[in-house]
């Protein structure tokens, strides 16, 4: 146990000298390594925000069912209602619809709106919500196949946008991210090639007392990792700020706004999983970009 200590801190104490004297090239590393974090860490936000977001639309989109004259909805209700991808079913008399139309144009004299207009022109309606936005076209097909149906109103339009929207925001972030990884990775290895090469004497010398490569070169493996964890470190951090920053200029706007920045919110688990994947990934960058520079080395 002693020796495990003993060992666990000469690599601490190398990599903690490395990381001293790479000065400047240091900080072109960890502000590359931010870069790549903090942008991909914005667009894996944004992805799960907007993923939530169109959940959420789902959840509240409404598809209106206009049934035929002299049909009632409370006959037709249980069918829908039992229908795999709905949600929820409210039935709207064409008695209600009519009260509140009256009420709606100012009228108070509803028996005397009936016998001008010969009967209560409107139909029973049926408001059905969606499982979720990928059923609402074919949900609204089979709506419009019940017997009694007389049309299917639903507005997608609004999802339909988001969906773009999010299959091009998945894109984009692939694209960043291949392009700031590689970036990262060849600073990385740059930075870290110009540390071993000003400590080759040192290594030579422990190469003649017959240390072993992973003993001599693990400490500038660990630079690398540092890299990538103050990096993640800070890249979230920022992460932080902005979203803070936007939360509080949504707040004092209007309801359909509301509406929109609740569904940005993220989860408590995906809250707690951003910073972790960040550090995560740029530990791995970080340890293959030294894995790389430390490669040419060993193999002389």
């Amino acid at each position: 146990m002693l020796k495990f200590f003993t060992k666990l801190d000469y690599l601490l104490k190398e990599t903690f000298l490395g990381l001293l004297r790479g000065g400047w090239m240091n900080w072109a590393a960890v502000s590359t390594m931010t870069v790549l974090l903090f942008l991909f860490g914005l667009s894996l936000q944004t992805s799960w925000q907007v993923e939530r977001l169109l959940n959420q639309f789902g959840s509240q989109l409404e598809l209106s069912v206009y049934l035929k004259s002299g049909i009632q909805a409370v006959n037709i209700e249980p069918l829908v209602a039992n229908l795999p991808d709905v949600a929820g079913v409210e039935v709207i008399t064409k008695e209600q619809a009519w009260t509140k139309l009256v009420k709606e144009l100012g009228l108070t004299n509803i028996e005397g709106a009936n016998q001008q207009l010969g009967g209560n022109p409107l139909v029973d309606e049926m408001k059905v919500k969606a499982a979720n936005p990928q059923v609402v076209t074919d949900l609204a097909t089979q709506l419009a196949k019940l017997q009694g149906v007389d049309v299917v109103q639903y507005v997608d339009e609004a999802v339909k946008r988001i969906g773009q929207l999010h299959q091009g925001l998945s894109w984009l972030t692939l694209t960043i991210t291949v392009i700031l990884t590689l970036t990262a990775i060849a600073v990385t290895t740059t930075t870290i090639r110009l540390i071993v090469m000003a400590r080759r004497r040192e290594i030579e010398i422990m190469q003649l007392v017959g240390a072993t490569y992973a003993w001599i070169y693990l400490p500038f493996i660990l630079q690398g990792i540092s890299f990538g964890l103050v990096g993640g470190a800070i890249a979230w951090s920022f992460i932080s700020v902005t979203q803070q920053f936007i939360n509080r200029l949504l707040v004092n706007q209007p309801e359909f706004i509301q509406f929109i920045s609740h569904g940005l919110q993220l989860t408590v688990s995906q809250t707690l999983l951003l910073p972790l994947i960040l550090l995560g990934f740029g530990a791995s960058v970080g340890l293959m970009g030294s894995l790389f520079a430390v490669h040419r080395f060993a193999n002389r």
